[in-house]
């Protein structure tokens, strides 16, 4: 009613009508501007008034209140306008910062200073009224021209973006402002270019990075480089599909969560080899190391593919590629039984700009929205994994215990702020890849060669966590820095390192996050499962169908099959029946078959130490071409 009463009298809008912890309420719980809203704001307010204090409300607003370019809270706008901490501010571009309040868009100082003039003199006045400035010094602040922090000289290189939404928008027929943020563009193509250079040594040309804002879905930026004018190039590396390398992985364990894994779930790292087309395939981690039974959590954080292989069978190639395709991967277009297993392990092609989108997901809490170039764009949502899933993927994106096998402690994945990461190398180390985010901001960065040269074994862990780095270094410093998403409704529960199974006193133990109801139970029958597989015993070579071909280079006489039987009993005797026929009788696992062109069939018999009897597999039939 104040305001209703000063701005009749002044017959002009000179007052809001509403407290800073009204437009506290407003900042967190944005609604269309109605008397009803208006309403609910007040009780709102009353109710915040109740919980903290003044200071604490001031405090909140001054760090969130919007500001012109996108930028919230006095500390940007002070980096935005001044390219000073908001402590080193003079009185003059203090009051300036309170007065761009009122109207951030038509005050903004970078449309001109006239506007703003008026403002500030309303609150000298005011000042000068509750005794904070005498006269003399509103008079010399009103007169003193602002020396803002010039934008000339910032590189902004967004010919790529330009194209981008060329060819993906319909021409506006009115003028768009884009969410593209020139400081993070110029950071960004400047951080990739001095991360190149410093990468020579390893031959990599080409590097690309997207910058989200994943709370909004805007497009920060959108960077490529080269590492000189000579290999400039006209592709999009952002769009350009690649081979995602491990990066896929995150989404097939969620899968596997889902399906009632847990980060407790044990998994056998252990040497894989298995049927390809009618071939083998023996599946091997980075480190070419096995660890043996492993705890999900570990599994997942160190980026082992050998588990990862065995996730990826545990949900089925098919109901993954399903979740790939609505996790917005619409270039993963094969049939599943083209990608089989190596599906996780990224033999297929998907984008940058697909890789962002996916991670955001994450970061939002499994609620997946479109990305979006232009401000008044339309935001598509869609939920594509619970948020108590989402946050445990995270929590383990974030965990640098949970990776320490492989990574070591500490070094580039140490991050001072809490932000979940995810690497990944393609095969003959043609692309290197990371894509991590923080409560606010995804980022993902690309690096190889665009003319598909291999690079000098460059990995995502070497070249682009350096980048990535440098990047949340700047933007942290945009704001005060949160945690990332947590889900309340997540179980906290001490497990035993080793088992998985609910902690007791005779174990080395930990904490770990459950979806309410997936908590292991301690239970003889469950220890002795998880401490001791169930025995094994087949043959690992040749398997069912497998075709095998004389190598031209060598003499005949001279090439031989190994035949290889798998087993954890202690086997005391192998008999080797080829086509029906003893072939050899050995006191090891392995023999060595000379090669016959022709069909053929094999089976083992072996006699297991301390028992009576033989034991057999189950016949094999292969192809000797």
């Amino acid at each position: 009613f104040s305001a209703l009463k000063q701005n009749l009298l002044a017959l002009r809008a000179v007052r809001g009508a509403s407290t800073l912890s009204e437009q506290v309420v407003r900042l967190l719980h944005p609604r269309p501007r109605t008397l009803w809203s208006r309403w609910l704001e007040g009780f709102e307010a009353n109710r915040l008034e109740d919980r903290f204090s003044k200071s604490e409300i001031l405090e909140f607003y001054l760090n969130q209140v919007p500001y012109a370019a996108r930028r919230r809270g006095v500390q940007q706008a002070a980096s935005y306008y001044f390219a000073r901490h908001v402590s080193s501010l003079s009185r003059q571009e203090m009051m300036v910062l309170a007065a761009l309040i009122r109207a951030p868009g038509r005050l903004d100082l970078r449309q001109g200073q006239g506007r703003i003039a008026p403002v500030l003199k309303r609150l000298g006045q005011q000042m000068i009224k509750v005794g904070l400035l005498d006269q003399r010094s509103v008079h010399q602040i009103l007169n003193d021209r602002l020396q803002l922090r010039t934008l000339e000289g910032l590189e902004v290189d967004a010919s790529h973006f330009v194209r981008y939404i060329q060819a993906h928008h319909e021409p506006a027929k009115t003028p768009q402002r884009t969410t593209l943020d020139v400081e993070i563009q110029h950071l960004a193509v400047k951080t990739l270019r001095h991360t190149l250079q410093q990468l020579s040594p390893y031959r990599v040309q080409h590097a690309a990075a997207l910058v989200v804002d994943h709370q909004r879905g805007e497009i920060l930026a959108w960077a490529n480089v080269a590492v000189d004018q000579a290999h400039q190039s006209d592709i999009d590396a952002i769009i350009t599909l690649r081979q995602p390398g491990s990066t896929l992985k995150p989404f097939a364990y969620a899968l596997a969560l889902e399906k009632g894994w847990t980060a407790a779930t044990l998994i056998h790292d252990a040497p894989l080899t298995q049927m390809v087309s009618h071939g083998l395939h023996a599946y091997k981690n980075y480190s070419r190391h096995h660890y043996g039974w492993l705890r999900l959590r570990n599994a997942l954080g160190n980026s082992l593919n050998i588990p990862a292989v065995r996730v990826a069978q545990f949900v089925g190639t098919g109901p993954l590629l399903k979740r790939l395709h609505r996790l917005g991967f619409e270039d993963l277009d094969k049939h599943p039984d083209f990608y089989g297993d190596g599906l996780v392990l990224g033999n297929g092609e998907v984008t940058l700009q697909q890789l962002v989108q996916a991670y955001s997901c994450l970061a939002r809490g499994g609620e997946c929205t479109s990305l979006k170039a232009y401000l008044n764009e339309p935001v598509r949502r869609a939920s594509v994994f619970s948020s108590g899933i989402s946050a445990i993927i995270t929590d383990i994106l974030s965990d640098p215990d949970a990776r320490l096998l492989e990574f070591g402690d500490g070094g580039l994945m140490d991050f001072p702020i809490e932000t979940a990461l995810k690497t990944g190398t393609s095969n003959d180390f043609r692309d290197a890849w990371v894509v991590g985010f923080n409560h606010r901001y995804t980022i993902g960065i690309w690096m190889g060669n665009l003319d598909y040269q291999p690079t000098q074994g460059l990995s995502g862990a070497r070249g682009p966590l350096l980048a990535l780095r440098t990047l949340f270094a700047a933007l942290n410093q945009r704001e005060e820095p949160r945690p990332l998403l947590k889900d309340p409704s997540l179980v906290r529960a001490d497990i035993c390192t080793d088992t998985g199974l609910l902690a007791n006193a005779s174990c080395a133990s930990r904490s770990e996050w459950f979806v309410a109801g997936t908590e292991p139970e301690e239970s003889p029958a469950m220890e002795k499962k998880a401490l001791k597989p169930p025995a094994k015993f087949r043959l690992r070579q040749p398997v069912q169908g497998l075709h095998v071909a004389y190598d031209p280079r060598l003499p005949e006489h001279l090439q031989s099959l190994a035949l290889i039987l798998e087993s954890d009993w202690e086997i005391q005797r192998v008999e080797w029946w080829v086509d029906q026929q003893l072939f050899a009788t050995t006191r090891t696992l392995q023999a060595e078959w000379p090669i016959a062109r022709g069909s053929h069939q094999l089976q083992v018999r072996a006699w297991v130490k301390g028992e009576t009897g033989e034991i057999k597999t189950d016949r094999v039939d292969f192809l000797v071409k």
